[in-house]
């Protein structure tokens, strides 16, 4: 089956931040002390379904949590942008010139994923296909529903026409739920090879920059 549409996560795997993400989600959350095996295991997860496992609070408290965690997040990003991970965005060109659809599908919201590719200066249209947002569908990580948004919104309706990469053991889970043919899981975040590849990763590769290669796309396109 020929990859009609990959679908790759943001933080950790097209993009770089810096980490912020968890260590602010471990700062906001700190009066209840969870251990790192507890962030380790949300992380890849919609952040405001993260929050709420980790804090076991009213859903006030849980609201009050994210909407700090968020400010926090968009001020760390302005003080240092994200930037575009090695090699990615001449793979995610060669992708779309090979003809492959491109999505991006995130834990972030929508008010953290726009300034975060604002950043990068990635755009729908002439850099994506479509980006989908955690809070843009009924469940995050690990149910499918991102995978299968990002499936709708390019017209690909078979799974089995679709890879799916990621840098945590819940962006494997997804993929895995959603059917997809090639689950793939990236060395560029904060997740191990053994890690990924007990969560059922069909391949595991060091980052997206790889994927033309894996994909078989000849090395003229792969610039």
């Amino acid at each position: 089956m020929t990859i009609q549409l990959v679908a790759l996560d943001i933080a950790g795997t097209t993009v770089d931040e810096g980490g912020a993400v968890y260590r602010l989600l471990a700062e906001v959350v700190r009066d209840h002390e969870p251990s790192d095996a507890d962030i380790r295991h949300w992380m890849g997860a919609d952040k405001r379904e993260a929050i709420a496992a980790l804090l076991d609070a009213p859903a006030a408290t849980v609201e009050a949590v994210h909407t700090e965690f968020v400010e926090r997040l968009v001020a760390a990003y302005a003080a240092q942008p994200p930037r575009p991970l090695p090699g990615v965005p001449a793979a995610l060109a060669t992708l779309r010139a090979a003809g492959v659809l491109v999505a991006l599908t995130t834990g972030f919201r929508r008010p953290v994923t726009e300034p975060l590719l604002a950043a990068v200066g990635w755009t729908v249209g002439e850099h994506l296909d479509a980006v989908v947002c955690a809070n843009e569908v009924a469940a995050g990580r690990p149910a499918p529903d991102m995978i299968r948004e990002a499936m709708r919104r390019t017209g690909v309706d078979d799974a089995a026409a679709v890879l799916a990469a990621g840098d945590t053991v819940l962006d494997i889970r997804a993929g895995l739920a959603a059917g997809v043919g090639m689950v793939v899981g990236v060395l560029t975040g904060a997740q191990t090879g053994p890690e990924l590849d007990g969560a059922g990763a069909t391949h595991v590769i060091a980052g997206v920059a790889e994927l033309p290669a894996l994909l078989g796309l000849p090395s003229s396109t792969r610039g």
